[in-house]
């Protein structure tokens, strides 16, 4: 508290958290999908409430309360006070395993708030000071419903406001990431001219103790160090500019993680910003790491991960090249076949590419090799940018940027996820399938008429894990094998397969040959691989 001063105009609420949204409504998520979710168990659900109840009489026994609240009884304005300005509590879910919640006050057949779902907050709950009893049913059941745990003896005081994130990991019984609930007193410091004011807090149960490098330009010197998990940066905020869009980046050791853009801010606004998900899990995902937005008026707004891009040098008859956005070099000396990742915000762009040259160079004044525009990159997506076709070759077969987006689906039990790629030039349309009798194609491939540049279904081809396969490649309609592949995949793997190099090749350019990108992983602390499979002899 020192140091910054409490709002008295807004009642005091227990800890609970609201949202605010940005004018822009575009920009805002609401994450109500999962309203009707139900519990996992009466065993989760009590571990939420457990944490409510240990939060909420947390801000119930602050030094401030009147002597005359503890144990006032069981109803409002039991405690004998005299004042008339309500306590007022909100709520933020932030815990990205947790189901979505209905609150009741004791005795009431309406709810205080319904379907708070991950990503999203209550309104301020306006209650007059005294003593409550809660009860926290899964969302959507009857009022008359047994509750699944109660919150006993609540007792708030009028005058104060506060925020409650519910966060953490409701499976695990581990103390550095279970659930728990971060209740926050609010107290902004009034913002600076040209300036927001922000509270940091960091709710992802998975990620590391994080650095924030405001401008996404030197995680060696962040503006921000050493923020905990569930820990924050205090009531009083922490300035921003204000009516400009911020490149933002997480870092942990001196290196950048991941980042952010987020959108342009009103003078004078007040919010919390709320690091949560999984940073195991893919952008994409509901689950995956993001920052949430809570303004003053209790709406939420998700901002998800800038684009992380991949490129895949796949061009047979390229020399390793630099890769240049702009004046900016994005990649380095990328020769044919290795593949190298970068996160830009979210835009499309022109890439250039010009002879490799190893180091960090500024971009040279000729004219490029080559030039491709990449699609709209949207926020919490990964793309796969292939470079290939021929330089100074003609229509289909010209040089080319091949983009495809991370669309694998879940794979079953004992199996695996294919996804193949045309990428070899000088190859006709194919068809694509299991090989029982060498230099024979099954019949009834499952891939059929794949012609260049083109990619199978983003969801993936299932194929059985653990088990060899030869796989075969033959023009269209026929069975005659131009090239077999052995492969053994794991379970759960996920694989994209580019055919790349050349058929026909010429001295010194590369043959035929499978370029597996290995996208099992979908965490952003473990990128993507790629390995050159040889034809078999």
């Amino acid at each position: 508290m020192s140091g910054s001063t409490v709002d008295r105009r807004y009642p005091k609420v227990p800890c609970l958290s609201g949202t605010n949204l940005y004018s822009d409504l575009s920009l805002t998520e609401f994450n109500m999908a999962n309203a009707t979710r139900s519990f996992r168990s009466a065993i989760m659900l009590t571990g939420i409430t457990a944490a409510f109840s240990l939060a909420l009489v947390a801000c119930g026994s602050d030094d401030d309360s009147p002597s005359g609240m503890a144990g006032s009884g069981g109803s409002a304005g039991s405690g004998g006070s005299t004042q008339t300005m309500n306590a007022m509590v909100r709520i933020v879910h932030a815990s990205s395993t947790a189901p979505a919640v209905d609150l009741y006050a004791k005795g009431n057949s309406s709810p205080l708030a319904s379907n708070i779902a991950y990503g999203s907050a209550t309104g301020y709950l306006e209650l007059p000071e005294g003593t409550y009893d809660l009860e926290i049913r899964a969302a959507g059941a009857s009022p008359s419903d047994p509750p699944a745990f109660e919150v006993k003896g609540l007792s708030v005081m009028g005058g104060e406001k506060y925020s409650a994130i519910a966060s953490g990991d409701l499976g695990s019984s581990d103390p550095s990431s279970q659930f728990r609930v971060i209740p926050l007193m609010e107290g902004f410091e009034s913002p600076a001219s040209g300036t927001v004011r922000a509270r940091i807090v960091h709710a992802s149960f998975d990620a590391p103790t994080v650095d924030l490098d405001v401008g996404n330009d030197d995680p060696m010197n962040p503006e921000l160090s050493g923020l905990a998990r569930f820990g924050e940066t205090g009531e009083a905020g922490i300035e921003l500019p204000a009516d400009t869009a911020l490149q933002v980046g997480i870092a942990a050791g001196g290196a950048t993680v991941t980042s952010f853009t987020t959108p342009a801010l009103a003078e004078g606004t007040e919010l919390l910003i709320i690091a949560m998900g999984e940073v195991s899990d893919m952008p994409s995902d509901e689950s995956g790491f993001s920052l949430l937005a809570v303004l003053p008026d209790s709406t939420t707004a998700r901002i998800k991960q800038n684009p992380f891009v991949y490129a895949l040098h796949a061009s047979p008859n390229a020399p390793p090249v630099d890769i240049y956005a702009g004046e900016a070099e994005i990649f380095d000396n990328v020769p044919f076949g290795a593949m190298g990742r970068i996160q830009v915000p979210p835009s499309s762009y022109t890439l250039d590419f010009y002879g490799g040259v190893a180091g960090a160079t500024p971009k040279p004044a000729a004219s490029p090799a080559a030039s491709a525009m990449t699609p709209e990159l949207a926020a919490g997506e990964t793309y796969v940018a292939i470079a290939t076709g021929l330089l100074g070759g003609m229509g289909a077969q010209a040089f080319q940027l091949f983009p495809i987006a991370e669309g694998f689906g879940k794979p079953m039990m004992g199996e695996a996820l294919l996804r193949v790629v045309h990428g070899s030039p000088d190859a006709p349309a194919v068809d694509i399938g299991t090989v029982s009798m060498i230099g024979t194609l099954d019949a009834n491939p499952p891939i059929v008429n794949a012609a260049f540049p083109v990619a199978t279904e983003e969801a993936g081809l299932p194929l059985p894990a653990g088990v060899g396969l030869t796989l075969g490649v033959a023009a269209t309609g026929t069975s005659a094998t131009v090239a077999e592949f052995s492969v053994n995949f794991s379970e759960g793997q996920r694989v994209v397969a580019v055919a790349a190099g050349l058929l026909a090749p010429a001295s010194g350019e590369p043959g035929f040959q499978l370029l597996v990108i290995d996208k099992t992983s979908t965490s952003i602390l473990e990128p993507w691989t790629v390995a050159s499979l040889s034809p078999n002899p």
